[in-house]
């Protein structure tokens, strides 16, 4: 989905703000309905993010509005960008008790907050879904639950890890456009620097990378789990970003990406770096699985057999994935876990794969035979399922803090103007960890 949220002169901000309107006028959290309003179906309001096809739910969505005439879901896509725009007006709507949907979707990076706001939530072991507690591992199942013992979350998908290329782009630089050609290009980011240097010296018109963000990302989830599996925070919610190494070293390669002009200077999830992916501005991009459904959604058809995926260099990587949550404020929190049980299911996450490309959480849907075997049209046929669903059992999380996804956007933010020229290389790194800082409070 490369439209953007913000046409016709409506910006981002005040498009959630008009939402939150007419949610306390016809929503679930509004007005008491009239009374032949009890005749009509219930309408389950699922809030999600995210850029391309965003969480996949179209044909799983439709394929329920088509079997229960008496509970319709209604999903409302808010915005591709979860920590600068979705998450601080969620807050606001959980914090007010009233604007936020009936069932939410939050990015693990909003996770540590929302379990430590038990109030904000319904209890699904109400609903019977502690029953699905089997379904997950043990990593995702936990993070959906409070430190009272609320059940809050249910899992949706996980990264994995890979790089999406445009084979033609490869193609007029005189690089190998096979995937396994290409994955053995680099085994590690400096022979993917290198790379990068051999094609825009052949390429002019467009760049290596999308931009400094995407791949900085990659490289942070890939040096946590060398470093106790923590990124800004440490286990006890202390702030580590000047500490720890792996921030250094993501910033590191973002820099040196950066200055030899190896990328595009987009920053990830704007209106202005989907239009780049359809335009073929860039050649390469990190992609955990559900990257896959934001590429081929934001390029469109005319990129279908364009894009392939590769190995990541540096090998493997979790990066992503999210959670479905019922508001306590919802006026429909049955329907509403209903619904987020259904989206959550084997069936559902398998589908969703298969036809969108974001990995299951639920360790049934891993092992169905259709995720195994899963092929992506859009990526010229990569075996998507034997990409990401062998090293979704053995994925290690990375601990997030209460304030991460606050962190994260100040971090890329500093590393964004860097890549455009706003920060100054001399001064970035300083003023990341002084950021961060005021970010975490």
């Amino acid at each position: 989905m490369m439209i953007s949220k913000r046409r016709g002169g409506l910006t981002a901000a005040s498009a959630l703000a008009a939402t939150a309107l007419a949610v306390t006028s016809c929503g679930s959290s509004g007005s008491p309905p009239a009374p032949s309003a009890a005749a009509q179906p219930v309408t389950i309001r699922v809030q999600t993010f995210g850029g391309g096809t965003n969480f996949g739910y179209k044909n799983a969505i439709a394929k329920w509005n088509a079997e229960h005439k008496d509970v319709q879901i209604r999903e409302e896509h808010l915005t591709d960008q979860f920590e600068q725009q979705y998450w601080p007006q969620m807050i606001q709507w959980l914090q007010a008790g009233n604007g936020a949907g009936d069932v939410v979707g939050i990015d693990e990076g909003g996770m540590g907050l929302a379990k430590a706001h038990p109030e904000w939530w319904a209890d699904l072991k109400e609903y019977g879904l502690d029953s699905r507690k089997a379904d997950f591992p043990a990593w995702k199942w936990e993070n959906g639950v409070t430190p009272d013992g609320k059940v809050f979350g249910l899992g949706t998908d996980i990264g994995g890890m890979s790089l999406c290329y445009r084979t033609d782009l490869f193609k007029k630089a005189g690089l190998p456009t096979e995937r396994d050609k290409v994955s053995a290009l680099w085994t590690g980011w400096d022979d993917f620097i290198k790379v990068g240097q051999q094609f825009q010296a052949k390429v002019k018109d467009t760049r290596f990378a999308d931009g400094t963000n995407t791949l900085y990302q990659v490289v942070l989830y890939q040096e946590a789990a060398k470093n106790g599996n923590v990124s800004y925070f440490d286990k006890d919610n202390n702030l580590i970003v000047d500490k720890n190494p792996a921030v250094k070293t993501a910033f590191d390669f973002a820099t040196k990406m950066s200055r030899l002009g190896l990328t595009a200077k987009l920053r990830n999830f704007t209106d202005e770096w989907a239009a780049g992916t359809q335009k073929g501005a860039f050649a390469t991009v990190g992609c955990p699985s559900w990257m896959l459904g934001v590429v081929s959604g934001n390029a469109g058809d005319g990129g279908k057999g364009k894009w392939d995926v590769a190995a990541v260099p540096g090998g493997g990587g979790n990066w992503g994935g999210s959670w479905l949550a019922v508001p306590k404020q919802s006026k429909h929190p049955k329907e509403a876990a209903a619904v987020a049980d259904y989206l959550t299911q084997a069936q559902t996450e398998a589908s969703i794969f298969t036809d969108f490309g974001n990995m299951p959480s639920n360790t049934k849907a891993q092992q169905d035979s259709a995720v195994q075997s899963a092929k992506n049209a859009f990526f010229n046929e990569a075996p998507i399922g034997e990409i990401f669903a062998k090293s979704a059992a053995t994925l290690q999380p990375v601990f997030l803090g209460v304030k991460h996804a606050q962190v994260k956007n100040a971090i890329e933010s500093v590393i964004q103007g860097m890549d455009d020229g706003s920060v100054a290389y001399a001064k970035a790194w300083q003023q990341l960890v002084d950021d961060a800082v005021k970010a975490a409070g």
